[in-house]
């Protein structure tokens, strides 16, 4: 499922509708030039759909001193006791911020954008009423996005680094819950721009790494473009300088 899915993760489209290019899990490091009070460790690897959320919040939330951390996913790095030390289920991302550590990335995108409350972009929007709503997409996206979506990415894009065939079956299955799943955004992005109102939120945001997959790896566009409003969303949240950065990581390493 998605934790296997996050395990398994090999491969990513640099360009829209262009190659795919397998990528080595190698460190890489960046810092500010600026003298270091607190770094925040992401342990995990930027073609990783969990681990490109909490980087794409750090990069909206201009968050200048961290460092990301190799996890030899290969090696069975995840594995090992000083790993699981960190995350005892063994999965990738990690986030370690001073005595901090924390698992599971929609809660520490959630941190970040809650600690880097007074810079960046405004993540959570301005009121309470724009945070409860962003809290409630972010749900949606859990709880009936992320399910399907993940399921057909992880059959169409990553199955066959495991040595199996797609089983397709399960990808008609989930595209045509997935399908479902997008009449309602449509119906809603009708009369909002973004998922939480006027303001692109966290919750826009971690739609993006399984879209972007499902998108531009798998080639199902068309679940998107079919449906105006939603791909009128996609276009500007697949846009964000913090996405494209990120990708920009991915291909470099």
């Amino acid at each position: 499922g998605t934790r296997l899915m996050c395990l398994s993760i090999h491969a990513i489209l640099f360009n829209r509708g262009s190659t795919v290019s397998l990528l080595s899990l190698s460190f890489f490091h960046h810092s500010s030039a600026k003298a270091v009070t607190m770094v925040l460790t992401v342990y995990g690897f930027a073609a990783s759909t969990c681990t490109s959320r909490v980087l794409t919040t750090v990069f909206e939330k201009d968050v200048e001193d961290y460092q990301i951390q190799k996890v030899d996913l290969a090696t069975g790095e995840h594995k090992k006791p000083e790993f699981l030390a960190l995350q005892p289920f063994g999965v990738i991302p990690v986030l370690k911020d001073g005595d901090l550590t924390i698992f599971e990335s929609r809660a520490i995108a959630r941190y970040i954008a809650t600690k880097y409350e007074g810079q960046g972009t405004p993540l959570y929007g301005t009121t309470l009423a724009d945070k409860a709503k962003v809290e409630q997409w972010l749900e949606v996206e859990a709880n009936n996005y992320n399910p399907p979506i993940s399921a057909a990415v992880f059959q169409l894009v990553f199955a066959k680094y495991l040595g199996a065939p797609p089983d397709e079956s399960v990808v008609k299955v989930n595209l045509e819950k997935l399908g479902t799943v997008l009449d309602i955004y449509d119906a809603h992005l009708a009369k909002n721009e973004y998922l939480a109102g006027d303001f692109f939120s966290l919750a826009d945001l971690s739609h993006i790494p399984y879209t972007h997959y499902l998108i531009n790896v798998a080639n199902k566009g068309e679940l998107f473009n079919s449906r105006s409003h939603v791909k009128a969303w996609w276009d500007k949240i697949s846009a964000r300088p913090s996405w494209k950065k990120c990708l920009e990581l991915a291909a470099q390493h």
